[in-house]
């Protein structure tokens, strides 16, 4: 194993975020927004002051520039997949947490250099032994990656949302529903507690399955099991599916109860949803669009 000593003072703290990202990825079910984990990454790694330091010419925080940078040989060694602003943990990567920081941090970057080998044109630069933080730093001056681009719009998307208070949200999902072909006859009016805030039916008499019962919160803790059971309870006709919506998302105790229900319950978190309004987007009347507005950008992203 490598030792510490031998390290680079970036390669050093390369390994020690590398590791503490997996871990926690592990930890919160194997996936986790990159911004939640960045801020865990942070809460858990002891940072000096060099690593918090900034670089002159491109403003950026050294540890995170690291962080992401490095990041690109665990995506080639196939231990992390980023999809629209997550992360996730793959069960090659929950296994290269038994080699340890260094070790972890050297195999994947074996694996990124197969990688590199059989694909010339690629995002990252060619390493020198000495220049490590000059790569780093270049690569961070460069034009943002499809995935920084999407995940910096997946933000703005969310901030947005999450500006809007609870009656506001639940016209969003109601529109949403109505772009995916739904009819949307009962929307919960102010001041209503609980149960159901919207139905959705597939034909205007709901007469066709599925026909939908929404419940929605907005803003607040992630759903409960008991919130999720609650809705469970209310599907008591045949074709009567429950959706779930949660901002803040969900506990793990709720997903594995919905999962494991008898009855259909979809649950969606924000991301989710902001995933499902970008497919159904064109589907939408323009009153409807006018809720969350968006417009497409197309640019040159060359395939990995």
């Amino acid at each position: 194993m490598t030792s510490q000593k031998k390290l680079s003072p970036t390669r050093a703290l390369a390994a020690k975020v590398i590791y503490a990202g997996l871990s926690i990825l592990r930890d919160n079910g194997k996936e986790l927004p990159v911004k939640d984990l960045m801020e865990k990454v942070q809460k858990t790694v002891s940072l000096d002051a060099w690593a918090k330091e900034r670089y002159e010419k491109t403003g950026y925080v050294r540890w995170e520039s690291i962080f992401h940078f490095y990041s690109i040989d665990c995506v080639k060694a196939g231990w992390v997949i980023k999809r629209k602003g997550i992360w996730y943990l793959t069960p090659e990567g929950e296994d290269a947490l038994k080699l340890g920081a260094d070790k972890l941090l050297d195999t994947a970057s074996q694996l990124y250099g197969k990688w590199r080998a059989d694909n010339p044109i690629t995002p990252k630069q060619e390493e020198e032994e000495d220049g490590e933080e000059a790569a780093v730093e270049e690569q961070s001056a460069k034009v943002p990656s499809y995935d920084d681009i999407e995940q910096r719009a997946i933000q703005g998307l969310q901030q947005y949302i999450n500006a809007k208070n609870p009656y506001e949200f639940q016209d969003l999902v109601a529109a949403l529903l109505r772009g995916m072909g739904y009819y949307t006859p009962f929307i919960a009016p102010k001041g209503k507690d609980g149960g159901v805030d919207v139905i959705a039916y597939r034909d205007p008499l709901g007469t066709q399955s599925p026909r939908i019962q929404v419940q929605i919160k907005h803003k607040e803790a992630a759903a409960s099991v008991q919130e999720v059971r609650q809705l469970m309870g209310l599907l008591q006709k045949e074709g009567d599916v429950g959706m779930f919506v949660s901002t803040s998302g969900f506990s793990p105790d709720a997903r594995a109860a919905a999962r494991g229900s008898h009855v259909h319950v979809e649950l969606l978190d924000l991301n989710r949803f902001i995933t499902l309004w970008q497919e159904f987007y064109g589907n939408l009347k323009d009153e409807d669009k006018n809720l969350l507005p968006l417009r497409p950008i197309y640019f040159l992203a060359p395939i990995d």
